[in-house]
């Protein structure tokens, strides 16, 4: 069985490290702050002008003006700042956030991701993804490895509209943990109930199995 929604959040955060700075994309990175141990301190930034998010709030404690950018109700921690967005991208595409995870339609080979529009299909704007992409230190992305067809999400070459060009280094789907090369794909860690073959089988990109591959552990 490929990882659930919740697995691929998990394993991301073991990522995560003491003082970052971490920008979650909308879907499955949001799930990513529900495993951030808690000995660890770390900030998570919004877009849209927050950096000190907290968890998702209780019922009771919902206030419809507190929100990210992916227009979700959330919290505020204790020492949390509120900006303008024009000073949140400024300390994006300053090179201020250590991690950003983000969701992908397609990743290719060469590290290039297609993550923002599906041509003919309605698009409500591009987002963060792109400065993201470029000013982040780090950039990992959190997807499914495979579409409802069963074909590949991992490219030899992108077919959809690029959000940037050979950014993404490390990828955590579904099927296990993939870092990007000069020579393509590596498989450092697969899902427990699959194989090595099995995740290479499903990869349309040229992918090597690296020599210390080993099981995904949580």
């Amino acid at each position: 069985m490929p990882l659930t929604r919740e697995q691929i959040a998990q394993r991301i955060a073991q990522e995560v490290e003491d003082g970052y700075c971490v920008n979650l994309g909308i879907g499955i990175p949001t799930l990513v702050a529900n495993y951030i141990p808690r000995d660890k301190f770390v900030m998570l930034q919004s877009e849209n002008g927050l950096l000190g998010m907290g968890p998702f709030p209780k019922e009771a404690d919902i206030d419809a003006d507190l929100i990210n950018a992916g227009k979700q109700t959330v919290t505020a921690l204790p020492g949390a700042s509120f900006f303008s967005s024009a000073d949140s991208f400024a300390m994006i595409r300053g090179g201020h956030v250590d991690l950003t995870v983000l969701g992908a339609m397609e990743v290719d080979e060469t590290g290039s991701i297609a993550n923002w529009m599906v041509p003919g299909k309605m698009v409500k704007g591009m987002g963060g993804a792109m400065d993201l992409v470029a000013g982040a230190r780090n950039v990992i992305v959190a997807m499914q490895h495979t579409d409802k067809e069963g074909n590949s999400k991992l490219r030899t070459k992108c077919t959809l509209p690029l959000t940037g060009v050979k950014c993404i280094k490390k990828i955590v789907s579904d099927f296990g943990v993939i870092e990007i090369t000069p020579e393509g794909f590596v498989l450092k860690e697969y899902a427990p109930d699959l194989t090595p073959e099995k995740v290479l089988a499903a990869t349309e990109g040229k992918m090597k199995i690296a020599p210390d591959c080993k099981a995904m552990t949580f």
